[in-house]
């Protein structure tokens, strides 16, 4: 009996170790059925492996366990409880865990900071960071990619700042951790810092923090430093590469990204779903349907990879924008799932781009009866509403917004100069040199005038008169970053800035005469890709 009960409880946590979790259930379960004795450190591994899984409810049947048994004193245990429901986002049972264990170590407060971070209560978790007693790694490790999981990326590089300032230890993890924060903030200078801080602790030759420093390089606009950092790393796997491969897409740089794609398959690296997400996006920022094709085959009959919705997207996105609107649409009609709102958001928007008129009603139906959540959704079906001068579209569109709670989601942009960051709003007035950004956009505007330039005004929805809608466009977000960093760098100094929605047709315009103009090199990284402007043109040759 003794031998079949430490049997059952070998294969159950074997079977967790390697990730099979519903079979370390299921024989939990037989387990049960089967009288043997249960002991803490089994269900410690069950619970374990019911928070890598996410299933909360037989993670509470193992909690009734718990009490039921007498375990609730055993600290590994509940641990592993609160941890479990952490992830699971249950914040409050997590809290009652919590509160009810006898003592609370290191090990359960970072669980906790954890899980706090995760429901998105930041600042909980702060005060309970600032309240420890005893911190270790870990510790700042949890709070800082916990900020950063919550767009709180400025404040992350703070308490890395504060960590250093404390002489508190740092690791792989630390260093991987706030390069994907310079890397999400497209905070390049921060960013060498850190590669600097990386080089003199030794972690350069660390797979996670070699991934972490080419992701960096590429969304901060520099990818000649990602692909040459790429070249003189001794080690890669399949993240290494993809992150390479994604990088190039997301530049426009589509054939770059396949040729990696080739170079893989030839070291013997096998692509895995986000590789081939990072190869099909490509295609479809470059235009390529035919390799986009190819690639999209080779990933479902070569390797055996069920497509996500993300990949059916991304081939919808690849066909439309290429203007094959049918073939797109017939693409859709024979997917295996139902398509999901930005699936049809893409198809839509490239409906409108072509004037696709009878397809884009169609198209634009179908998503308003799946109550997309995203606020663009609607305001492309508003805008292209208005384009066609259906007004009776333009204001159900909107009845609709006001119905379902759709906010629209405020366009910023940011540019850091000397360090500083510098976030502006459309129509901003409260920089200090408001007076000074507004006067030179508006010489620059008519040097751009005087060579054709005509402010696309056609997104603007408001009831106001023709002056009214120009000064509304002239007064984007990136308009007046770009102005700030023309005012304050000097001749000839590279611009970037980062938006957070995607860039209008108006400001792409923009952007390329103001490069030609001033004779900048001008980077823009929207929600979408990167372009990058230089004498009159965009690297993404106009689409995007």
């Amino acid at each position: 009996m003794l031998w079949k009960n430490l049997s059952y409880s070998k294969r159950i946590t074997s079977f967790i170790t390697q990730g099979q979790i519903r079979q370390a259930l299921f024989t939990f379960h037989q387990f049960q059925r089967a009288g043997f004795k249960i002991t803490e450190f089994l269900l410690s591994a069950v619970v374990r492996g019911c928070g890598r899984l996410g299933t909360i409810e037989e993670g509470k049947q193992v909690h009734c366990i718990v009490f039921k048994h007498g375990f609730d004193r055993d600290m590994i245990l509940m641990t592993s409880l609160l941890d479990m429901y952490c992830k699971c986002i249950d914040i409050k049972e997590a809290r009652r865990v919590y509160d009810e264990m006898p003592q609370r170590d290191v090990v359960v407060n970072n669980s906790m900071i954890f899980g706090l971070c995760r429901c998105h209560l930041t600042l909980d978790a702060v005060t309970l960071f600032d309240n420890m007693s005893e911190r270790d790694v870990g510790s700042w490790n949890s709070l800082i990619s916990g900020l950063a999981q919550n767009s709180e990326g400025r404040n992350a590089l703070f308490l890395f700042k504060k960590m250093r300032v404390e002489g508190a230890e740092v690791d792989v993890m630390t260093m991987s951790g706030v390069l994907s924060v310079c890397a999400d903030l497209a905070a390049l200078v921060n960013g060498k810092q850190v590669y600097g801080l990386v080089i003199k602790y030794g972690f350069e030759l660390y797979l996670p923090v070699g991934n972490a420093i080419i992701d960096m390089y590429a969304k901060c606009g520099c990818m000649e430093d990602a692909c040459q950092f790429f070249m003189n790393m001794p080690i890669k796997n399949v993240v290494s590469w993809t992150s390479l491969i994604v990088g190039y897409g997301k530049h426009g740089l589509g054939m770059e990204a396949l040729e990696a794609f080739d170079n893989m398959e030839r070291e013997g690296i096998v692509p895995n779903k986000i590789t081939f997400l990072g190869t099909l996006y490509a295609c479809s920022h470059a235009g390529l349907v035919h390799k986009g094709w190819m690639n999209f085959n080779t990933m479902v009959h070569k390797y055996s990879i069920t497509p996500m919705m993300e990949h059916y997207t991304c081939m919808v996105d690849l066909l439309a924008r290429a203007g094959h609107l049918t073939e797109a649409y017939n693409f859709v009609e024979r997917m295996p799932i139902k398509p999901e709102a930005r699936l049809l958001t893409a198809l839509f928007s490239s409906c409108c781009s072509h004037m696709n008129v009878e397809l884009a009603k169609t198209v634009g139906q179908r998503l308003i009866e799946l109550e997309p959540e995203e606020a663009g959704a609607y305001m492309l079906l508003s805008n292209f509403y208005g384009i066609i001068g259906d007004l009776e579209g333009v204001a159900n569109v909107r009845k609709l917004m006001s119905k379902r709670g759709i906010r629209k989601t405020k366009a910023c942009t940011w540019i850091e100069i000397d360090r500083k960051v510098h976030s502006f709003e459309s129509g901003d007035g409260s920089h200090p040199l408001n007076k000074e950004i507004y006067n030179y956009l508006k010489d620059l505007v008519k040097k751009m005038k005087n060579i054709g330039y005509v402010p696309n005004t056609s997104m603007v929805m408001q009831n106001v008169d023709d002056h009214t809608k120009e000064e509304m466009v002239l007064s984007h977000s990136e308009k007046l970053a770009i102005t700030l960093g023309l005012i304050i760098t000097p001749p000839g100094t590279r611009i970037m800035i980062v938006k957070n929605l995607r860039v209008c047709a108006d400001c792409h315009l923009f952007t390329a005469l103001v490069s030609k103009i001033e004779g900048r090199e001008i980077v823009a990284r929207d929600s979408s890709r990167f372009h990058h402007f230089n004498n009159g043109s965009c690297s993404c040759g106009d689409h995007w």
